[in-house]
């Protein structure tokens, strides 16, 4: 499989509205990705915020995948592989199901991590390509990192580069906000009604809130959005006619055109969705809730940081480097340390 220098592992990161896999060798050097991100939305988390149970239906379509992913697998023999399970799972009560027919099928049971670990991994992911996204030009720490999925959205913040290192978690949060809790819970019409997006708002903003007792965001530097809404907003706020996995990792997008972006994309029809190739299929009918929560955290952050230090925070970073990266990351140095 692999030299003492190097491993080869795999992670798949199972959440709320899809699952992904990636294989990759991580040596001393970093990480070498050998096969590329495979993504299926299979909306694990159909409405499990109003039933707290998989849907059979949702369980159906991420077998499917698993399946896929273990033929995948068997191409590619690696040293250790991890598969995470987030928000979604963390609130089914009929995971146990679940957690055994995935063993089942991968021979690795589920991870079902915490919210603070899903902080710490996607920030590990966001952060270790910051080097190869902006060279010796390093973006100002403390790095803020948002990543925005399906059932929950992730604030971590880290340290400043002088007092502690720019790539150390010094405080994380996870908010039950997301793109489809929020369009399940609130955005029901289509488009949404005024009342409905009050209503979601309203939502967004007492977990922002709680999110802001624990982490210091005011202090943001730079602040990274990791996930596919995040990710869709900056491509639509580019103005690509489909989807540029290259364009969209690293770009800065300012604040008033991913809120003009956010508040466009929240007030659009299905159909009208669906003319845009940016916006991938299985997100046509949960991205507005995305965009909502985007644009809150962004206004947020914003105004806290004004507020706090006089500084104006208008701009973030895209990043198509988040959970999944930081699953790969952190299991290949852990199992190179093993040896």
């Amino acid at each position: 499989m692999s030299d003492v220098h190097e491993v080869r592992v795999a992670g798949i990161d199972c959440g709320t509205n899809s699952i992904r896999l990636m294989v990759a060798t991580v040596g001393e050097h970093g990480m070498h990705v050998e096969v590329p991100r495979i993504m299926r939305v299979v909306r694990l988390g159909q409405d499990v915020d109003k039933t707290h149970r998989f849907a059979d239906d949702a369980l159906e379509r991420t077998y499917r995948a698993i399946d896929e992913f273990a033929d995948v697998l068997r191409e590619h023999p690696v040293d250790a592989l991890r598969f995470v399970a987030t928000s979604a799972t963390r609130d089914a009560e009929n995971r146990k199901e679940f957690e055994s027919e995935v063993e089942k099928r991968l021979g690795v049971r589920p991870d079902v991590i915490p919210g603070t670990e899903e902080a710490r991994l996607s920030f590990l992911g966001a952060t270790s390509v910051l080097h190869t996204q902006f060279g010796d030009q390093l973006p100002p720490a403390p790095y803020t990192v948002i990543d925005l999925g399906g059932g929950s959205t992730e604030m971590v913040i880290g340290g400043d580069g002088v007092d502690t290192p720019s790539d150390q978690v010094a405080a994380a949060f996870s908010m039950n906000i997301g793109s489809v809790r929020m369009s399940e819970r609130h955005l029901l019409s289509d488009p949404p009604t005024r009342d409905e997006i009050d209503q979601a708002v309203a939502d967004i903003d007492e977990h922002i809130d709680e999110a802001f007792e624990k982490v210091p965001a005011w202090r943001t530097g730079t602040l990274i959005g990791v996930s596919g809404t995040v990710t869709t907003m900056t491509g639509i706020a580019l103005g690509l006619r489909e989807y540029d996995r290259d364009a969209v990792d690293g770009a800065v997008i300012g604040f008033a055109d991913a809120c003009s972006t956010c508040d466009k994309v929240l007030t659009m029809t299905r159909d009208e969705r669906r003319e845009y190739p940016v916006i991938h299929p299985g997100r046509i009918d949960v991205i507005g809730g995305g965009a909502l929560v985007w644009n809150r955290v962004l206004n947020r952050i914003g105004d806290a940081v004004h507020d706090h230090t006089g500084r104006v925070l208008n701009s973030y970073v895209t990043s198509e480097h988040g959970l999944l990266d930081g699953i790969v990351l952190d299991l290949g140095r852990r199992t190179l340390s093993a040896r």
